[in-house]
């Protein structure tokens, strides 16, 4: 057998193996050591973990941990006016991902509010502007099925 010098570090290893820490790049590393797959288990299971109900109206928005990888504080994105609901739910929600986890995870979780009527009034105020447009295109059209067809949805998307 062939041994080989590691130039990382002073450990020797037999020729083609190496321990699975040197083999990982460093952006890798470093997410792995701050818990980071942890936050993306949360973020898949999201709605198995907490039901219909929560992830209908929050996402967690980021995790911090502490240095000994537990008692976390979960933040939460809650839009507005349901912050009551996630608010007297907090402790099912921290005993569902600790459980799911095998270990205290998460010790606190603060609420974040955010507004989302915003984004539809901003756009339905873009629509207004090229509805002209997009009815002339529309009546140039030369298929009248067609023409028809998109002229109804036009219309649905203005009444909407």
């Amino acid at each position: 057998m062939h041994y080989k010098q590691n130039n990382k570090g002073s450990k020797t290893y037999v020729q083609g193996l190496r321990s699975f820490g040197n083999t990982l790049p460093r952006g890798v590393k470093g997410i792995l050591k701050r818990n980071g797959y942890n936050y993306s288990e949360i973020i898949s299971k999201w709605n198995m973990l907490v039901g219909k109900d929560i992830s209908s109206c929050s996402y967690p928005k980021s995790i911090k941990m502490t240095k000994g990888n537990a008692n976390g504080t979960l933040l939460l994105a809650v839009k507005r006016g349901d912050e009551i609901t996630v608010e007297y739910s907090k402790k099912e929600i921290i005993n569902k991902i600790n459980s799911y986890f095998g270990y205290q995870l998460i010790n606190e979780i603060r609420l974040q509010t955010f507004n989302s009527e915003i984004k539809k009034k901003e756009s339905r105020h873009t629509l207004g502007k090229f509805t002209k447009n997009f009815e002339k295109k529309v009546n140039e059209i030369k298929s009248k099925n067609i023409r028809n067809s998109l002229s109804q949805l036009l219309d649905v998307i203005k009444n909407d």
